[in-house]
């Protein structure tokens, strides 16, 4: 197995709809792991176009109750690759993402909502 470190900011909160159960937001992911195939030599890393990521592995991760996502790509696709000697990759992301949240308005207004943000990789 492949152990893979993990971030995620969010961005902005840009909607959230009470009549369709959700909301959406921007987010910057970043994913870490090692791959030994990509080690060289060298003391500096190595920043890649992101058109290169379908050329190696990257981790299936998906958002979980996620209806629509999108990658940004104004002007070119917001992903980051960069490879560190040892093999260590870096790939990062800005995501916009529409995700389900179930609410409770019963109590309108003095309601509270919780919306979760939850990532998963596809198990094969």
């Amino acid at each position: 197995p492949v152990s893979i470190g993990m971030s995620l900011d969010v961005a902005s909160i840009d909607t959230i709809s009470e009549i369709n159960m959700d909301y959406t937001a921007t987010i910057f992911l970043r994913q870490r792991w090692t791959d030994e195939r990509l080690c060289f030599d060298g003391n500096k890393s190595l920043s890649l176009d992101g058109r290169l990521v379908e050329m190696l592995w990257v981790p299936d991760t998906f958002i979980v109750d996620s209806k629509k996502s999108f990658l940004h790509d104004i002007t070119v696709e917001n992903r980051l690759i960069r490879i560190y000697p040892n093999g260590t990759v870096l790939y990062a992301l800005r995501i916009t993402t529409t995700v389900a949240c179930s609410m409770d308005l019963t109590k309108y207004p003095m309601d509270k909502q919780t919306c979760t943000l939850q990532l998963e990789s596809c198990k094969m």
